[in-house]
């Protein structure tokens, strides 16, 4: 893996460090935020690479305090972005004892106007010298901002950002923003909000853009469930109870099964019978360890690989009418392949979860410009034996879809209420449990932080599940698209790499 870290050019120096504010000050307010968002209130970090820039000669203070006052500018109607998280009482209860929409106790965001981070930073580095910038480099690490992790959220800034000017003229722009705060798509809005009130290089002459307005209430996404405390802890993401898989349609007052809550929950049940069953037979710990070092690797799949895919898997159906989506048929190859490369026994139960946006699935659909989180897992499970010797690559396609198309407003709102009850541990690296987000309608590297100039690639840092499959879309090759995903060692990749390309 290039990387210029053995060199005194590969260092990354930072010059300046500030705290931006709306240009206009907002009224401090809390908004509740909803069970979705309180899934995983950490950073999730992007660094967009911006090099061949007609103007080599960009002064780093020109760029910076571009970006400065067009995040401040942005602030204005992204306000949650400049708050903080806290665990605190929700006002709305105070005058109304009967209001169960929240309840006392929970995380929510305290809209006081602190500010996002900012950083100015410097390297003799040269962009060429990281090598493929779709592969997943060490490096990229000291691209963005990181504040020392505070179990006390309310210290915690919910935006942060570094520019850094590399030796050749490039420059990088390492963003991080709190799960909590925004999902893909908010987070894409932000961004492109961002970009366009900070572009550098921007004719004054430049017809402003008109841009979506965001919608910060959570609305209909806000329990309706029990008035439990929900505890955080360090770890990525909080595990719901199994005591809570079911709530009644509002329409037909039947029972509502959250499908991807009581999936996980049996994938955790069969995971603690294994462990308890190995070290009944040996003195040595689980390998199940999260603290294991994740191998992280980006396969790109072209637009021809893609169709070849599908012809070969659903050869029985004519050319040009394909009724499933390219989503569809990656993510069955996907679950195929790492499920055979893991060498699961064919006894195990395997479970594939995707999320799914849920911004029209409601009733109504959510508002236009949402910036909340949205998104719940679709999830299907059987065993590996089914899954590699008796399921057809179309039979498990059909079975996504209807795990997709399962998801509606009475699956949303059960979904939200089994996670109101959700436990203080965090997901254990779970090897029967492929988990997939689909980015490829949030193309990154279109955002032009640099008028007219496009991002080499935007890349994701580690994640706090890293082994989460991401696809994305391809810069170079129109209808392409990256996977990202991540393995506990080599040898499992190496395996991945043969069953996934073959």
């Amino acid at each position: 893996m290039a990387t210029p870290h053995d060199e005194n050019n590969g260092t990354v120096s930072i010059s300046r460090v500030v705290c931006v504010h709306p240009k206009i000050e907002q009224p401090h307010r809390v908004l509740s935020l909803s069970n979705l968002d309180r899934q995983c209130p950490r950073l999730m970090q992007l660094v967009f690479f911006y090099n061949n820039l007609m103007k080599n000669d960009l002064s780093l203070n020109s760029v910076f305090n571009s970006l400065k006052i067009g995040l401040e500018e942005t602030l204005i109607m992204w306000y949650p972005g400049a708050g903080r998280l806290m665990m605190m009482m929700n006002p709305n209860n105070n005058n109304n004892n009967n209001n169960n929409n929240q309840s006392d106790g929970k995380l929510n965001l305290w809209c006081n106007n602190e500010g996002a981070i900012l950083v100015e930073a410097e390297t003799k580095a040269r962009i060429s010298q990281l090598g493929d910038l779709s592969q997943y480099n060490e490096f990229f690490e000291n691209l963005v901002y990181k504040p020392d992790f505070d179990p006390n959220f309310s210290n915690m800034p919910l935006i942060v950002a570094q520019v850094t000017k590399f030796g050749c003229g490039g420059y990088s722009i390492g963003i991080g923003t709190s799960h909590s705060l925004f999902d893909g798509p908010a987070t894409y809005d932000f961004l492109y909000a961002w970009a366009s009130n900070s572009e550098i290089m921007k004719a004054i002459t430049a017809k402003p853009l008109e841009l979506p307005k965001p919608v910060h209430e959570r609305g209909i996404l806000l329990s309706s469930g029990n008035n439990n405390k929900q505890q955080l802890s360090k770890g990525s993401l909080n595990l719901p109870s199994s005591s809570n898989f079911y709530a009644h349609d509002e329409h037909n007052n039947q029972p509502i099964r959250a499908m991807a809550v009581q999936h996980l929950y049996q994938l955790i049940m069969q995971a603690t019978a294994a462990a308890t069953l190995l070290q009944s037979r040996s003195d040595e710990p689980s390998e199940n360890n999260y603290q294991e070092k994740w191998v992280l690797k980006t396969y790109h799949l072209s637009a021809a690989m893609i169709d070849n895919l599908k012809r070969k898997y659903l050869s029985s159906i004519k050319t040009g009418s394909l009724p499933f989506s390219t989503f569809e048929v990656l993510t069955a190859h996907l679950w195929k392949a790492r499920t055979k490369a893991l060498g699961l026994s064919k006894e195990k139960v395997v479970c594939l979860q995707f999320a799914v946006d849920t911004r029209n699935k409601m009733v109504p659909p959510l508002p236009k410009g949402f910036s909340g989180n949205a998104y719940v897992l679709a999830s299907l499970m059987m065993s590996v034996s089914q899954l590699l010797d008796h399921s057809s690559h179309e039979l498990i396609i059909e079975k996504i879809r209807e795990a997709k198309n399962a998801v509606n407003h009475s699956y949303v709102k059960s979904y939200i209420d089994a996670l109101e009850l959700g436990s203080n541990n965090s997901l254990p690296p779970l090897k029967e449990l492929t988990l997939v987000s689909d980015w490829t309608r949030m193309p990154f590297h279109n955002i032009e932080f640099f008028h007219g100039r496009k991002a080499a690639y935007a890349s994701p840092l580690a994640t706090p599940v890293p082994q989460v499959a991401y696809f994305m879309q391809s810069p170079f090759d129109v209808g392409g698209v990256d996977l990202r995903i991540g393995f506990q060692d080599g040898i499992t990749l190496s395996a991945f790499t043969q069953c996934f390309l073959t």
